[in-house]
């Protein structure tokens, strides 16, 4: 079997080359460059790659030029394809194009294309795989706007293992099968090392897409090569593979912002994973059953701050849209039962919890549930954001937007403790999730965006300087799951998820800065 592969080969995954043990080999072609991602938005020195094709196995390490500069502010929306017939059956697909969508997939990038109907996009690449072109299809609809077919965003290689069922996997492949499942980073098969091919891919697909003359952009593609994007993007190395959910359909929002000085721009994720589906329904992560959960809740928007991200006081009452904002929020909690219900001495913030807890204590008589709900609340001091906030609005006129760069704008001092306050309050979460008395737990953090966002850093064991690196919106939810329970690593099921806000809810291209800049 070995003998049809060299480790310095790629496999071509659109044409069949042969059949064995019931899946299929593909034809070789030239393998691509491979790049090590020092940083990103989080550090702004890179180095750059020698000429000649490097990669350290040791180290998993990439080397590479900084990401392209930028004139003007670009927007990226990546979308996963539909469900497809191999999604189905729990076929293993990698990067094989003998499957197609299912009528549930095609429905569902119908619901993607209502998504983003009415949005603006300059031009579209997609995934040559017939699942993602399909998708793409299907979004683009009547455009007229450009069509770009990249074969660097197909899924991701997996060489002898597409075509098996995920059983046949671990009985063929036993030992290989197991690293794909704990160790993904390291994994290896056929002398290659597929989550590191992706990684290299694409970083490559970046300087493709950013070198395009859109400033709004769609992509369309798979599962693992989106979660390589967010990850490379925000400078995170190959062990953060399945730690970004991407669902059938999930779109996900990349801002690249020009510096003033030029060089690599200001990268910031918008947006991760808003599907057609809830995104606390089921129990599953990625393929992965879990019981452990943290939701996190933005309060609803204060009068001074409408429906961006910062008010100009630490301590503000929610205006009108923040209280139909907390109680659309509740309402989508409504399917989830809570166990408890953590929240910042914030005015707004304790407010959206009290609105969150009445809803679920009578869920049953809003016909949820066949009995009552009894929610526990708490107030953590370690979440509220009075320093950060009352330095910002020193710094800014106006510090209802958190403009690009505005970390550099707080005092070292202030962020540091900041940051080191919103870890002890992170651990205060990790140990609330840990009861062993109850089998389900889900708990409900209600605070504000900009400790939300540390929050974030803190789970992704991330350094303060991250904290530019995500945006967040007045009552939005972002949801962390826990396969491997508390003391396992967190998964990110979404990020600034506000599609339950109806009305309300946040365009998916809506600038969060400039409209004139998109």
């Amino acid at each position: 079997m070995n003998s049809l592969y060299s480790p310095h080969l790629a496999l071509h995954p659109l044409i069949p080359h042969s059949k064995y043990d019931g899946h299929f080999y593909l034809c070789r072609i030239r393998r691509p460059n491979f790049f090590h991602v020092r940083s990103s938005s989080i550090s702004k020195e890179r180095e750059k790659s020698p000429s000649v094709e490097k990669f350290d196995f040791e180290t998993q390490s990439y080397s590479t030029a900084p990401f392209p500069s930028i004139r003007i502010a670009k927007r990226v929306v990546l979308v996963r394809h539909g469900q497809s017939t191999w999604n189905e059956e729990g076929r293993i697909q990698g990067s094989s194009d003998f499957s197609v969508l299912t009528p549930k997939g095609e429905a569902q990038a119908e619901t993607s294309k209502q998504m983003l109907l009415t949005d603006s996009f300059d031009v579209c690449f997609s995934s040559p795989l017939s699942r993602s072109k399909r998708t793409a299809e299907i979004i683009w609809a009547v455009r007229s706007e450009e069509m770009i077919s990249e074969y660097d965003l197909r899924e991701i290689d997996l060489y002898s293992f597409q075509g098996l069922l995920k059983h046949e996997g671990k009985a063929k492949f036993g030992n290989a099968y197991s690293q794909w499942q704990k160790d993904p980073a390291n994994f290896n098969i056929d002398g290659h090392y597929p989550v590191r091919e992706l990684w290299a891919r694409a970083r490559n697909c970046w300087n493709k897409i950013l070198n395009h003359k859109g400033k709004s952009v769609l992509v369309v593609a798979h599962n693992a090569v989106n979660q390589a994007l967010v990850a490379t993007a925000l400078g995170l190395g190959t062990n953060y593979f399945r730690i970004l959910l991407q669902s059938n359909c999930g779109v996900s929002v990349l801002d690249f912002t020009p510096r003033p000085e030029g060089g690599s721009p200001y990268i910031c994720l918008n947006r991760l994973n808003q599907t057609p589906n809830s995104p606390i329904a089921g129990g599953s992560s990625g393929g992965r059953k879990t019981s452990k959960r943290i939701i996190l809740v933005c309060h609803g928007a204060t009068e001074s701050n409408g429906q961006v991200g910062l008010s100009n006081s630490g301590d503000q009452a929610m205006s009108m849209l923040g209280v139909i904002q907390s109680q659309k929020t509740a309402e989508l909690l409504l399917d989830l039962k809570v166990s408890s219900i953590i929240f910042s001495p914030q005015r707004a913030s304790t407010d959206t919890a009290t609105t969150i807890s009445k809803v679920q204590e009578a869920a049953d008589c809003l016909g949820a549930d066949c009995i009552p709900r009894y929610v526990e609340m708490k107030q953590i001091k370690e979440l509220q954001a009075d320093h950060l906030l009352q330095q910002l609005c020193k710094d800014s006129a106006d510090a209802s937007l958190l403009q690009p760069g505005w970390v550099n704008n707080l005092g070292e001092k202030v962020l540091a403790e900041r940051w080191d306050e919103v870890e002890k309050g992170w651990n205060s979460l990790l140990a609330e999730l840990s009861d062993e008395l109850e089998a389900e737990k889900n708990v409900v953090v209600v605070g504000h965006p900009v400790v939300h966002v540390a929050l974030i850093g803190h789970c992704l064991n991330l350094s303060k300087e991250c904290m530019e690196s995500f945006q967040l919106d007045a009552g939005s939810i972002s949801v962390i799951d826990f396969p491997e329970g508390p003391t396992g690593r967190g998964v990110i099921r979404c990020i600034n998820y506000t599609a339950h806000l109806g009305r309300w809810s946040i365009p998916v291209t809506r600038p969060s800065v400039d409209d004139e800049s998109f």
